[in-house]
């Protein structure tokens, strides 16, 4: 069942409601169900103990997305654990993205850490494999990997639904979450991801959060492939995006990030005007409005790493919310001038 755009409350202060079929009280869980284009984004967690940096760093996004990732170790590095980020993303109102990586816990750690996130009111979280070690900034540790995402969300989903441990140990009050997984639609070989993705989706995934997609050609024709296997229906598919800051640090991007495809013509086109910075965030504004109009995306994934101040003016020219304002604290005492 899905509510008609024109069903959903004018006063942004309003939540939407909770549908059949829900597994969470969640806001962004809330918003897909009821058809709207969603925006999330995700934030740098910071190298201290201050919690009043996690809230600074989240205030940039207030009333421009429905959820924000709070990461776990991305790309090998050490930061403020993401369960520490969601709690206090949740203490300040704002609806986090629990990130869960394979790499440094086992499936013992792992569940407890579902529960706990569940129990302090994370109501979305995301299930990745993780990076491998060595491209972080400690590549002497050991990595765990006792999961992959398909086992992990298998394991949740039984949490959830099975009210149960992947011991067969029953549990109390199960978790009550909105659970997601990452694909890389651009990554080789391409032909294989919608199967890829199909097998998430199998597994328990809800919703998919893409790797940066900066072609839409291979990305429609991967749509195309999701609808062909039935997946349109089943899964929330948010597409990520990001500004680039220079044609330097798009091509350093795609030869140190894995899976992270940028095509000749947009390297040129950066080095080519006068202003690259600015280029980048217009490139990035296109792109947010091309793929708003591809069957089966339900949304973006704004990832502006080291720039996220120029998430709010993406969003805002991209114009992908149509007037719709994603809920924050302070929304009732406060407007978008």
């Amino acid at each position: 069942m899905a509510l008609n755009f024109d069903d959903i409350p004018d006063d942004p202060s309003l939540p939407m409601p909770i549908l059949p079929g829900h597994t969470s009280a969640g806001r962004l869980e809330r918003v897909l169900r009821a058809g709207a284009f969603a925006v999330t984004s995700e934030m740098d967690p910071p190298d201290s103990a201050d919690a009043e940096e996690v809230f600074a760093r989240a205030r940039i996004f207030d009333g421009y997305v429905d959820a924000i990732n709070a990461t776990d170790g991305a790309g090998g590095h050490c930061h403020m654990s993401s369960v520490a980020v969601a709690a206090l993303l949740i203490r300040a109102g704002y609806a986090p993205i629990m990130q869960i990586a394979c790499r440094d816990k086992n499936r013992i750690a792992i569940q407890g850490d579902i529960l706990g996130g569940a129990a302090m009111g994370v109501c979305n979280m995301l299930c990745l494999t993780g990076d491998g070690v060595q491209a972080g900034d400690h590549p002497q540790a050991k990595p765990v990997f006792d999961l992959d995402c398909l086992s992990l969300l298998e394991i949740a989903r039984g949490l959830r639904d099975e009210r149960r441990f992947q011991s067969g140990r029953k549990i109390g009050s199960p978790p009550r979450v909105f659970f997601g997984a990452v694909e890389n639609p651009l990554a080789p070989p391409r032909d294989w991801r919608p199967h890829r993705l199909a097998k998430k989706v199998a597994a328990g995934a809800q919703f998919i959060q893409t790797q940066y997609c900066f072609e839409i050609p291979p990305l429609r024709e991967f749509m195309k492939k999701a609808e062909d296997l039935g997946l349109l229906d089943k899964v929330f598919i948010l597409i990520g995006v990001g500004p680039l800051r220079s044609a330097k640090s798009a091509e350093w991007m795609r030869g140190h990030v894995p899976g992270v495809y940028i095509p000749d013509a947009i390297i040129r086109r950066l080095a080519g005007a006068d202003d690259q910075r600015a280029e980048g965030r217009s490139l990035c504004v296109e792109l947010i409005q091309e793929i708003r109009e591809i069957k089966g995306v339900s949304g973006v994934h704004v990832m502006a790493y080291y720039q996220q101040e120029a998430a709010a003016e993406i969003i805002e020219r991209s114009g992908v919310l149509q007037g719709r304002v994603p809920w924050y604290p302070g929304i009732r005492t406060q407007t978008r001038q």
